[in-house]
């Protein structure tokens, strides 16, 4: 009889403790945050969550997902070369809203150049301003067969984490047919 009743309160205790579980669940996915996944072409398109920018749409592949709170929220997709492209987008508890953009060329600025190139930042995917208009990731301007080409005159360069943390802003000058080499550290 003691084996009994011992085997019946384990199973009354698994029982309770499986409907505890199911109900702690179904409330932290009607209070909890929502996904966002974005599949862009270029997949190198900045990606900004009401105006955050939350890093390269390429990083919301097949695994990744962007965890934003329940509601109506604004993205934005960009990329110097490309026109920006704005949606909202509604983001349900416990679910993944998919954004699926290819996004329309621009109309590319004429020569004469200079080029700009980042060095030294650990953060390949912190993005880079300038005059405060987001021209891509660092990883993109960062080695001897990558660079922004820019007209050549004064600018405002800035580089920022996807976490919101400013790792740099200077006053650059860009000269025609010549590198300019900025160091983050």
């Amino acid at each position: 009889m003691r084996i009994v009743a011992g085997s019946v309160r384990l199973a009354t205790f698994l029982a309770c403790a499986v409907l505890m579980l199911g109900c702690l669940a179904a409330s932290a996915q009607e209070s909890g945050t929502g996904y966002l996944k974005v599949k862009a072409n270029p997949g190198r398109a900045g990606v900004f969550v009401d105006g955050k920018y939350v890093g390269p749409a390429a990083n919301f592949g097949m695994a990744r997902k962007y965890a934003v709170p329940p509601g109506e929220h604004d993205v934005v997709l960009k990329d110097p070369r490309y026109e920006d492209y704005s949606t909202k987008v509604k983001i349900e508890a416990g679910k993944t809203a998919i954004v699926s953009q290819s996004l329309q060329a621009a109309t590319l600025a004429s020569p004469p150049f200079g080029t700009l190139r980042i060095q030294g930042s650990s953060g390949k995917f912190d993005a880079v301003y300038v005059n405060d208009r987001f021209m891509g990731h660092e990883d993109e301007f960062n080695n001897f067969a990558q660079g922004l080409l820019l007209k050549p005159g004064d600018y405002t360069l800035k580089v920022v984490s996807p976490d919101g943390k400013q790792e740099l802003e200077q006053k650059i000058k860009i000269e025609e047919n010549k590198t300019t080499r900025v160091h983050v550290s």
